[in-house]
């Protein structure tokens, strides 16, 4: 993404998306919404309702029913810098 451009999601967004392609390339599997919850310290509600914006918005998808199968559907060079 260039700097010009205006991001497709907001910096909390981005934070997930980065924080899912880092996961899952140190880990060689995809994060659980507990991981989600340990790294950034919010309530369950919090991490379901936002992977399921990211899905709805098609920057991630997953198989229903499975556990870490959270996929990105965008490319590294769209992910912001991971804080």
């Amino acid at each position: 993404m260039n700097k010009e451009e205006s991001p497709l999601f907001t910096a909390k967004q981005g934070q997930y998306l980065a924080f899912i392609y880092y996961y899952t390339k140190v880990n060689g599997i995809a994060p659980a919404e507990s991981d989600f919850e340990r790294y950034f310290g919010t309530a369950s509600s919090s991490v379901h309702s936002m992977i399921s914006v990211l899905k709805k918005k098609k920057f991630i998808t997953s198989v229903t029913g499975k556990s870490r199968s959270i996929e990105l559907l965008i490319g590294k060079d769209q992910l912001p810098e991971f804080k």
